[in-house]
């Protein structure tokens, strides 16, 4: 088990302590093709209430988005991907009390959402796509999460995968990093995602999460999102299968417990922000987790 380096994220309105205890960031899809929950908050008010539920039940911030980045998907204009976001946004501000980080590839989006009150930038192309995300990033002095991506998301899945997950993932991110940096963004507002599930084998997710220690090297606190992924639903699929009597694939729905079990080893490996759907239960996986990293934590005996 690692014990995480304390970091602090200077936010607009706030300063986010990591390390002291896992951070649940709650994911909000507000599209109609998202691979978990395509189509459950795409309805504006739906999303509103849902990003309020997840405050009540534990999340410590949101993670809002308008483009599906499942294996497969295409892009989505940056007109449309505001006009999903945008609404939600402008309802929650002054309603939601922990902070919004809005998930996008577009400069233009993340300037939009961090005028209507989000507070961090989370780019899953680790500023490929579009490097002037930094500069918005400075402009508006908010953190920058930088994920990494093998390819893109229409052929992550297709191309081949690195011979050295590792060695590919870590120089991905710090090459990321130094992006960043060059446009002048303080290293110590970037938070950096190894990109589970992002061109990588189902093999390899597992690899990543068993070497997470390696990656927090790096001198960046780390994000990791595992919830309901594709590689939890393969591994558990043999057991879904004999449970129910055919060969259908486990739902994300049903992953809960194999996300359960991931999110553990994300935290004992140093994750210090930690992506799910499922904000209520992972709560609890991370209240216990975090006291297995320090006992200290853990309620004295009455």
């Amino acid at each position: 088990m690692l014990r995480r380096k304390p970091y602090r994220l200077k936010l607009p309105a706030r300063t986010l302590a990591l390390g002291q205890r896992t951070l649940v960031m709650g994911v909000l899809n507000v599209t109609p093709d998202s691979f978990s929950d395509g189509g459950k908050f795409f309805d504006p008010q739906r999303a509103i209430d849902h990003a309020l539920a997840m405050e009540q039940v534990g999340a410590d911030l949101l993670d809002i988005g308008g483009e599906s980045t499942r294996p497969d998907s295409g892009g989505t204009p940056a007109e449309e991907e505001l006009q999903r976001v945008l609404p939600v946004l402008e309802a929650l501000r002054g309603r939601l009390k922990i902070p919004i980080s809005i998930d996008t590839q577009k400069a233009g989006v993340a300037e939009a959402a961090l005028a209507a009150g989000a507070e961090l930038i989370n780019d899953i192309s680790g500023l490929k796509n579009d490097p002037r995300i930094a500069e918005v990033a400075v402009r508006h002095r908010v953190p920058l999460i930088l994920m990494h991506m093998r390819g893109e998301p229409r052929t992550m899945q297709k191309k081949p995968f690195a011979r050295d997950v590792l060695k590919d993932v870590a120089a991905g991110l710090r090459a990321a990093a130094q992006r960043a940096r060059r446009t002048g963004v303080p290293q110590n507002q970037i938070v950096l995602d190894p990109g589970i599930g992002f061109g990588k084998s189902f093999r390899q997710n597992y690899e990543l999460l068993a070497r997470l220690p390696e990656l927090a090297r790096l001198g960046f606190p780390l994000l990791v999102g595992v919830s309901r992924k594709q590689f939890l639903g393969a591994t558990l699929a043999p057991l879904f299968a004999r449970l129910a009597r055919d060969a259908q694939p486990l739902p994300s729905s049903e992953r809960i417990w194999g996300t359960a079990a991931a999110v553990t080893a994300c935290i004992l490996g140093g994750a210090h922000i930690v992506r799910v759907h499922d904000v209520a239960e992972m709560a609890q996986v991370a209240r216990v987790a975090d006291c297995l990293l320090d006992p200290r934590k853990s309620p004295r005996n009455r």
